[in-house]
């Protein structure tokens, strides 16, 4: 019997970096859109649902094809709310609206349009036939905390933020370290509840490379995701 799979999407309303990006037209139509279509195109899941505080990214969510039958309770769209307990309420908001139970749930952040389907599609398949309880994206870290990554101490020394036995002098004899992108996250349900933590002993990791992996934070982040969309329809084209 195939998995009943659930995507979210999570996006309030209260960004500061790029006030309503959102809803800011990317390429003609608003950001969380980009999301939307990937995941309906995916062909994976049962249902694609949002969560979010804002009326205006909801009706945008909607007439783009996503499910929006509830309004996130303002405790978990202030700053200070982490993104796994709005992930866990939107899945369980949905086992009740949907009286159904699902097996996986995989949350696409509306801020990195940049994935493609079959990014999807792999962490999906790590989940379900790597052996691991949940899955988190990253892409190889420019700088290493083994080699030019470096911190003050308590007596305001220079010291590099990671060290070993042997000291590295070329980065490319450094371990291999990554940078997380938030692009996609997936869990098995019962990873998903009984977890409070991101990171457990079988949490898989798959690498996208830096051009998919873009996370919009500024508006410098929006402009060059804007560019690399033209870029990647002028070669389609």
């Amino acid at each position: 019997m195939a998995n009943l799979r659930l995507c979210t999407i999570c996006a309030r309303g209260g960004s500061k970096g790029v006030p309503g990006k959102n809803v800011k037209l990317l390429q003609g139509k608003p950001l969380i859109a980009h999301s939307i279509g990937q995941a309906l195109d995916s062909g994976l899941f049962a249902h694609v649902v949002v969560s979010t505080d804002s009326d205006e990214i909801a009706e945008a969510a909607t007439q783009y094809g996503a499910e929006v039958f509830f309004k996130r309770p303002a405790e978990l769209a202030s700053d200070q709310a982490g993104k796994l307990p709005v992930i866990r309420h939107a899945f369980l908001a949905s086992e009740a609206h949907y009286q159904t139970r699902f097996d996986l749930l995989v949350d696409l952040d509306a801020t990195s349009p940049l994935r493609s389907i079959e990014d999807i599609q792999a962490c999906v398949s790590l989940t379900e036939e790597g052996g691991h309880g949940n899955v988190i994206t990253a892409m190889p870290a420019r700088r290493s905390p083994y080699f030019n990554m470096v911190e003050l101490d308590q007596g305001g020394r220079v010291r590099l933020s990671k060290s070993l036995d042997q000291a590295v002098v070329r980065r490319q004899d450094s371990p291999q370290v990554y940078d997380m992108n938030a692009s996609i996250y997936s869990w098995k349900r019962e990873v998903l509840l009984e977890n409070d933590k991101l990171f457990l002993e079988d949490t898989g990791l798959y690498v996208m490379p830096e051009e998919r992996s873009i996370d919009i934070d500024s508006p410098i982040d929006f402009d060059l995701v804007e560019l690399l969309l033209a870029k990647q329809e002028n070669a389609k084209g």
